[in-house]
């Protein structure tokens, strides 16, 4: 994030350790977005697949359920998507929220993209959109005082939680897309 610092620091997160490791020869070559369609589900943490684009959660989140949905295709904007991209990404959008709101039925959300470093994207290259379900009290104390977030749930338990829920939710809503259906919600 332009050499600034994170405001938070996490006490123990072992399954972090992997990806620290991987990363250890210093800048990565690749792009993590192109690279996890071709792995497992399971392993990429891709929670559906679409045909234009996936869901997957943040293997770094700021919450657990935190989602991302991300074009198949590596292009760096919003405005470089095609209409059948931008459509399908905004369809797994409101699916994310909808099987997050029934899974874990958060107080709130964030959705956005960070377009550009600048903007804070993490992944500058490859467009994505995150979806971040919120409770009242997440950022406590803790959070604010100890400058450290506390996640109660894996990765992998959460991937159970979410990969039938958004298979659920996308069946229908993306259905409906596909045939045309702008009238129902």
């Amino acid at each position: 994030m332009c050499g600034e610092e994170s405001v938070y620091r996490i006490l123990w997160a072992p399954w972090r350790m992997q990806y620290i490791v991987k990363e250890a020869g210093g800048k990565r070559e690749g792009c993590v977005f192109c690279e996890a369609p071709s792995m497992d589900d399971r392993e990429a943490l891709i929670v559906y697949r679409g045909r234009y684009a996936y869901v997957i959660l943040n293997k770094y989140p700021y919450n657990t359920g935190h989602l991302m949905v991300v074009p198949y295709r590596h292009v760096a904007s919003i405005e470089d998507l095609t209409m059948e991209e931008l459509e399908e990404v905004t369809v797994l959008v409101r699916a994310s929220v909808k099987a997050l709101r029934k899974e874990y039925r958060p107080h709130a959300f964030n959705v956005g993209a960070n377009i550009g470093e600048a903007a804070g994207a993490g992944i500058a290259g490859h467009f994505h959109i995150h979806v971040l379900p919120r409770w009242c009290g997440d950022t406590n104390y803790t959070a604010i005082l100890a400058r450290t977030k506390v996640l109660p749930e894996d990765l992998g338990r959460t991937w159970e939680r979410l990969r039938p829920v958004m298979e659920e939710v996308c069946e229908e809503d993306c259905r409906k897309w596909r045939e045309g259906s702008t009238t129902s919600t």
